[in-house]
């Protein structure tokens, strides 16, 4: 076991990620974003690939709705929930893997790809250049590829305004602020403009670059924000209609990639 996963079994084996979309109104939010923007894209009989599927959430509810979804998820404990909560539904396969070896796949076989967690734990270039590759390879050209990444901006606000900030700078940044990405911080983040350079070169389309739960998981930590139900339909609604604007997105904890496959003349 190589020592990044190590680090992933050690996180999601000591954290309840099967709530972690419910619980709070950040999480509440960036399900709704995700599922919203999913279904954008969707056609109907499309077949689906979650890579980093954790605990199912997105995958058990788009089999529930009739597609055929394959769920690839690297911690056990995370794919044995799956496998239990999805349970029954025939449409529904998961399947232990790693982001960066999709080996088990052919070319082309896939409508949508999302990578929804992967990117949070991949510390080395190579690494992410893989994980993306692999789903590009293993999407149908024409098909759309999600991928979900962390700003290391609101990474800045959320973990270390209050407490620390100092450590966060060195930890998270090079003396000319650079970006930086190894293993021990557990959670790495990303620049907007240096995620989306990922993707130069791949023959992939942009299409649009999303937050995906604003400044919430902020507000919630720090403040003890409390919404009540109606103002988070409000707020919700405010939020669909502004998440693409590009200065509000370094705000956002999680934000979402999303581009399309070319057959290569049309990269970005």
């Amino acid at each position: 076991m190589s020592r990044r996963e190590e680090i992933v079994k050690t996180i999601y084996e000591n954290y309840c990620e099967d709530e972690r979309l419910e619980r709070t109104r950040h999480g509440q939010l960036e399900y709704l974003t995700t599922m919203t923007y999913i279904h954008k894209y969707l056609n109907d009989g499309a077949r689906i690939l979650e890579i980093g599927a954790g605990t199912g959430r997105y995958s058990i509810a788009l089999a529930k709705e009739g597609y055929n979804v394959t769920a690839v998820e690297l911690v056990n404990h995370n794919l044995d929930i799956l496998r239990h909560n999805g349970s029954g539904i025939e449409s529904l396969t998961a399947i232990h893997g790693d982001a960066t070896d999709l080996s088990m796949f052919g070319d082309d076989l896939f409508d949508m790809t999302l990578i929804f967690g992967p990117l949070y734990h991949l510390y080395e270039l190579a690494d992410q250049h893989k994980a993306i590759d692999e789903a590009i390879r293993v999407t149908k050209p024409g098909g759309v590829i999600m991928t979900a990444f962390l700003s290391i901006h609101a990474l800045m606000y959320t973990n270390y305004l209050y407490d620390g900030f100092k450590g966060g700078l060195e930890e998270n940044f090079t003396d000319d602020y650079r970006v930086r990405h190894f293993e021990d911080q557990l959670f790495t983040g990303f620049d907007i403009a240096e995620f989306e350079d990922l993707f130069s070169d791949k023959p992939i389309a942009w299409l649009k670059t999303v937050a995906a739960d604003s400044v919430l998981e902020y507000g919630e930590r720090w403040s003890g924000l409390e919404i009540d139900d109606e103002d988070f339909e409000l707020f919700s609604r405010y939020h669909l209609a502004t998440c693409e604007v590009r200065e509000l997105l370094g705000s956002s904890s999680h934000l979402i990639h999303i581009c399309r496959k070319t057959a290569g003349e049309d990269s970005k």
